[in-house]
């Protein structure tokens, strides 16, 4: 008999060959399979992506960016037809006014597009917390327009600023009794004020106060009927409230007091307006005050101001009861966790 060496010597080259080249490419195919399973191992721990994914996210990024500019280049339009607004309507504005209106409405313009464009605006709050400066900017439009309008119909009679005019007449004289924000926004005048002097800053401070009531109440509902100010987004607080620390001190506690603060300020500003300027002078120039363009901004100032201050403050209540919701859901998962772990142990 023969051994088994002798058996493997006898054994042709070329089946040793086939049976080498079907083992190397065995271990080839392992070898790869190793490489590919640790190249998805390495993806999984350091979150590599593929290049699909990457340019994926590149046009995303970039319809965000357009997209962000677009919105910004919209609202600037936006501010910049409310500040020219009583330019174009009324015909009595000199060419130095209608130069300074530009002036300031290309400015105003400029900052609303800076800080929308941004990532993190510097000035301006609730910029991804719509309808918030959305019913502002529209409460900031009407006010000026109505205004506008009826000081329009005092040189040049209209159907419409006939309409505004008994609107603000009539509003003017429902809300003028003694204490009330149109009363004392008529002792702003001067003593040698006329009676149609007067009568048109009632009218005007009437027009304005309930333009701002009805944004006010506007506001209100939406936010009663929407969940604001979530709606399917996270809420960034330094990107919203971009004046506001939320690192000093307790988040609640601020909110709360600074919404107190807004809202109380909101319903004493109306009437710490005329009161300090009653006792700081004898009163407004009656002729200076009831200019056109004078008369407008000063009285919508003086009902866009507290109307924003009481927005704010309801808003950051809303932002503090919603935070409060949250720590309120998260210590239950705490405490459910806690106690299934407990009981494991």
């Amino acid at each position: 008999m023969q051994s088994g060496d002798t058996l493997a010597a006898n054994v042709p080259q070329y089946i040793i060959k086939y049976y080498q080249t079907i083992a190397g490419r065995d271990e080839r195919r392992h070898k790869l399979g190793k490489k590919k399973a640790a190249r998805q191992t390495w993806r999984e721990i350091f979150g590599t992506r593929s290049r699909h994914s990457i340019g994926t996210d590149r046009v995303e990024g970039g319809k965000a960016v357009v997209s962000r500019f677009s919105g910004a280049f919209l609202r600037a339009v936006l501010v910049i037809l409310v500040v020219i607004t009583p330019s174009v309507i009324l015909t009595d504005v000199s060419s130095d006014a209608k130069q300074m209106a530009a002036l300031v409405a290309l400015f105003a313009g400029l900052l609303t597009f800076v800080e929308y464009n941004t990532e993190a605006p510097s000035l301006i709050e609730f910029r991804d917390a719509p309808p918030f400066n959305r019913v502002r900017l529209t409460m900031l439009f009407f006010t000026v327009l109505c205004l506008a309008v009826m000081e329009s119909s005092r040189v040049q009679t209209t159907s419409l600023g006939a309409l505004v005019q008994a609107i603000g007449q009539l509003v003017g004289h429902s809300l003028d009794f003694p204490y009330s924000p149109v009363r004392l926004a008529k002792l702003m005048l001067a003593e040698t004020a006329t009676p149609a002097q007067v009568q048109a800053v009632r009218d005007a401070a009437g027009v304005a106060y309930i333009t701002s009531l009805i944004s006010l109440a506007g506001f209100v509902i939406l936010l009663k009927i929407s969940v604001w100010p979530m709606q399917g987004r996270m809420f960034n607080v330094w990107i919203n409230l971009p004046t506001f620390d939320p690192t000093a001190g307790d988040l609640v506690e601020r909110l709360e007091r600074d919404a107190r603060i807004n809202i109380i300020l909101g319903f004493l500003l109306p009437f710490i307006i005329p009161f300090v300027v009653s006792l700081s002078s004898t009163g407004i120039d009656p002729d200076s005050m009831t200019a056109s363009q004078t008369l407008i901004w000063t009285m919508t100032a003086w009902a866009f101001l507290p109307a924003s201050l009481f927005m704010r403050g309801i808003a950051m209540g809303r932002i503090a009861d919603m935070v409060r919701q949250m720590r309120r859901v998260q210590g239950a998962r705490d405490r459910s966790a806690m106690a299934r772990a407990s009981r494991a142990f």
